[in-house]
């Protein structure tokens, strides 16, 4: 069976596409929760994405808490790679269930990401652990003055950083054999 050109060419760039379009919030997370009406971050895979601008809001699967989500900033840059978060951009009260959304600027039903859940402890409590290393932003510059979890570099899968060495190495391979079997067909 043959296949054309724009055919092959077509499906292989649509397999690229869906394999890099991975946007992930990394913070908060169920080991890195937010303490109420304080400073606190969102971190997410901004090199991973295709998107390059989103809303972020914040939910909460108890309908008496919230009843829909609420934006917390209406267009963010993907590629700042984090955000920090003052009490007056989000002052919901301590609880669990909290789960951050970054969703289409145009229409906020259309989900790119969501957080594992996690939970907003009350005023005063402890942060999570510290990593030594702090987030690093698109300029290089660093968030030291945010709370950081050892865990950033855990995906909403639960997985690590690895994962996503070895799926960008998958993505390879995956690359090296369609052009191989496109290089066969036109031949």
């Amino acid at each position: 069976m043959k296949f054309s050109r724009a055919v092959l060419s077509a499906t292989f760039a649509a397999l690229i596409g869906v394999a890099t379009a991975d946007l992930k919030i990394t913070t908060p997370s169920s080991n890195a929760w937010w303490v109420a009406q304080s400073i606190n971050t969102i971190a997410w895979t901004c090199q991973e994405s295709q998107f390059q601008t989103f809303t972020i809001l914040i939910a909460n699967t108890d309908p008496k808490v919230l009843t829909q989500p609420q934006a917390i900033i209406a267009i963010e840059n993907n590629f700042d790679c984090s955000k920090t978060i003052t009490q007056d951009q989000a002052s919901q009260a301590a609880g669990s269930g909290y789960t951050i959304l970054l969703a289409n600027p145009l229409n906020s039903t259309e989900v790119y990401a969501t957080s594992e859940p996690f939970e907003i402890k009350p005023l005063g409590s402890a942060y999570p652990t510290t990593s030594a290393s702090t987030t690093p932003t698109a300029t290089g510059s660093s968030a030291s003055n945010a709370p950081t979890s050892g865990s950033d570099s855990q995906s909403t899968s639960g997985g690590s950083s690895s994962d996503a060495t070895s799926l960008k190495t998958s993505i390879a391979g995956v690359a090296a054999i369609g052009f191989a079997a496109l290089g066969y067909i036109l031949a």
